[in-house]
């Protein structure tokens, strides 16, 4: 039987360049060899293609590829470098296109999406090197806006890279100074305390068009507050499904997620972070290429309803093809 020709690239320069390698390696060994040739296109640190190894041009890296998989987190992989040029190439791909993938991998954009079509998000302000004014000052017009604690963190970053959480209003000023210093903006938000949870919509899948797999609730190592990214890195924390959440909690999250995966117009899959309190639930972000690797929460949220991650590939390189 013709196999299909499966381009898998991962690595990248981004922040999140370790955890890229093991989502291509569980894509690598999860689709059948029966039925798929999965190629490994490593993109190292400094951008360059690699193919068995050797270096090529990504021209040729693709060439005879069937389908790409994209399993290249953060960076030119989440923020639509890499959907526009694999447009030029004619080249069918799983997952969101440029503009989606851009829109999603900018924390400020998503924000100003999702609060116009009426998705709640934490209260947030955004700055840069270019506002001219000092740390104090952004930090009383933030402490004028919404009370503490603050989250602060690099718009364009993720597996929690870069976050900070400002106590009081005391501790921003230099907590905005070392994002903007690292990153050149900074995003603040009121830091919300809840539960947090992940879900993830798949599209015509098993019968549905935007098919929400059930909740994962996040259960972090004692001692901490947020996910960190040597948790990450780690898989030392947990996803827990089935959850406690009620039925109708569940239904309030499914329904978020569709309309976040609406909004930003994204194609095929997404993930979708968010804090849930007692009282309401705050949608936190939205991720165009989910994490398979170890300690990651789509795996178990597909094994919740008997699916995998090879089923998941195959259905994703059937959306692609289309």
């Amino acid at each position: 039987m013709l196999r299909t020709i499966i381009g898998i690239l991962r690595g990248g320069s981004s922040s999140e360049y370790d955890l890229s390698l093991k989502t291509g390696a569980a894509m690598l060994s999860a689709l059948p060899e029966d039925r798929y040739d999965a190629r490994d296109i490593f993109v190292d640190k400094q951008g360059i293609w690699h193919l068995r190894g050797i270096p090529v041009p990504s021209a040729r890296a693709l060439q005879q590829v069937d389908v790409v998989l994209n399993a290249m987190h953060g960076g030119v992989g989440e923020d639509g470098t890499l959907q526009r040029f694999l447009d030029t190439t004619g080249i069918p791909y799983a997952g969101s296109g440029a503009y989606a993938s851009a829109a999603s991998y900018n924390k400020i954009r998503t924000h100003e999406i999702l609060e116009a079509a009426g998705v709640r998000m934490p209260p947030f302000v955004a700055f840069s090197l270019n506002d001219n004014m000092t740390t104090a000052q952004m930090a009383r017009i933030v402490f004028n806006l919404f009370a503490p604690p603050y989250v602060v963190k690099p718009p364009r970053e993720g597996a929690s890279t870069g976050i900070i959480i400002a106590n009081s209003l005391v501790d921003l000023p230099d907590a905005i100074g070392d994002v903007l210093d690292t990153y050149g903006t900074a995003l603040i938000e009121q830091y919300i305390r809840g539960d947090h949870v992940s879900a993830a919509v798949i599209e015509d899948f098993r019968g549905d068009p935007l098919y929400v797999l059930p909740p994962a609730q996040q259960r972090f190592p004692v001692g901490t507050r947020m996910i960190e990214p040597a948790h990450h890195r780690e898989a030392s924390f947990e996803h827990i499904v089935p959850t406690y959440f009620s039925h109708d909690e569940k239904k309030t999250i499914e329904e978020m997620a569709r309309k976040a995966h609406r909004a930003l117009d994204m194609k095929h899959f997404s993930r979708t972070d968010f804090i849930k309190t007692p009282k309401a639930l705050y949608l936190l972000e939205v991720n165009a290429v989910p994490g398979l690797y170890p300690g990651a929460s789509l795996p178990p949220m597909l094994e919740s309803v008997g699916s995998s991650v090879s089923e998941f590939l195959d259905h994703a390189i059937h959306l692609a093809h289309s």
